[in-house]
C-alpha cells in the first residue's frame, strides 16, 4: 500500500511550488523586458554556450560539492557508509540535476529553431536559478526542494512547445496536437498508476 502524504507536507510543498512559480513568472517578465539581445549572436551557438554555462553553474557545482566533502571527511572512502546529511542532500541534488539537465539541454537545442538568443539566455538563467533554489531549499528541508520546480516546469513547456511546432509545421496541426495528447495520456496514466495499491 502506498503511504499517504501528510496534509502538512503537501501544504508546505505546494506553497513552495506556488511561491517560486510566481517569482519565476516575475523574473521572466523582468528579463524579457530588460535583457537585451546579445550582439552578433545566433541561436545555435548561443544554445551550446548556454548549455555549457548551465552545466558549469549547476551540474559541475554539484560534482564539486560532493568531491570537496569527500576530500576532507571520512566519506573519502565511498564504501565506509559515513555520509553526512549534507553529503546525501548533495548527492540527490547532483542526481536530480543530471536528470533535469538532459531535459533542459534537449529543449534548449530544439528551441533554437523557434527562438532568439535572448530567449535562450532567459531560459538558461531561470533554469540555473531554479536548480540553486532546489539545492538550497533541500538543505533546509526535503519539503522545500519544491521551490526548484519551476525549472522543470519551464523545461517541459519548452519541450511541449517545440514538439507542437515541429509536428504542426511538418505534418499539420493535427500531428502537433496529437503529440501533445500522447504526452497528456502518459501523464494521466502516471497519476492513475501512483494511486493504485502496490
Amino acid at each position: 500500500m502506498v503511504a499517504e502524504v501528510s496534509p502538512y507536507a503537501r501544504r508546505v510543498t505546494l506553497a513552495g511550488i506556488t511561491g517560486s512559480t510566481l517569482v519565476t513568472v516575475a523574473l521572466w517578465y523582468v528579463l524579457y523586458h530588460w535583457l537585451r539581445e546579445p550582439a552578433g549572436a545566433s541561436p545555435l551557438p548561443t544554445a551550446f554556450a548556454c548549455s555549457a554555462i548551465a552545466a558549469l553553474l549547476a551540474l559541475v557545482a554539484g560534482v564539486e560539492a560532493v568531491a570537496h566533502e569527500r576530500l576532507v571527511t571520512a566519506a573519502i572512502d565511498p564504501l565506509a557508509g559515513v555520509e553526512t546529511r549534507r553529503l546525501r542532500v548533495n548527492f540527490r541534488y547532483l542526481q536530480n540535476t543530471l536528470e533535469q539537465f538532459v531535459v533542459f539541454a534537449a529543449g534548449l537545442l530544439a528551441l533554437t529553431a523557434y527562438a532568439t538568443p535572448r530567449i535562450l539566455m532567459i531560459v538558461t538563467i531561470v533554469w540555473v536559478l531554479s536548480r540553486w533554489a532546489f539545492w538550497i531549499g533541500y538543505h533546509f528541508s526535503p519539503l522545500l526542494r519544491g521551490v526548484g520546480a519551476p525549472g522543470m516546469m519551464q523545461s517541459m513547456i519548452v519541450l511541449l512547445y517545440v514538439v507542437w511546432r515541429f509536428g504542426s509545421e511538418a505534418y499539420g496541426a493535427a500531428a502537433g496536437i496529437s503529440l501533445l495528447v500522447i504526452f497528456a495520456l502518459i501523464e494521466a496514466f502516471l497519476f492513475w498508476a501512483v494511486k493504485r495499491p502496490v
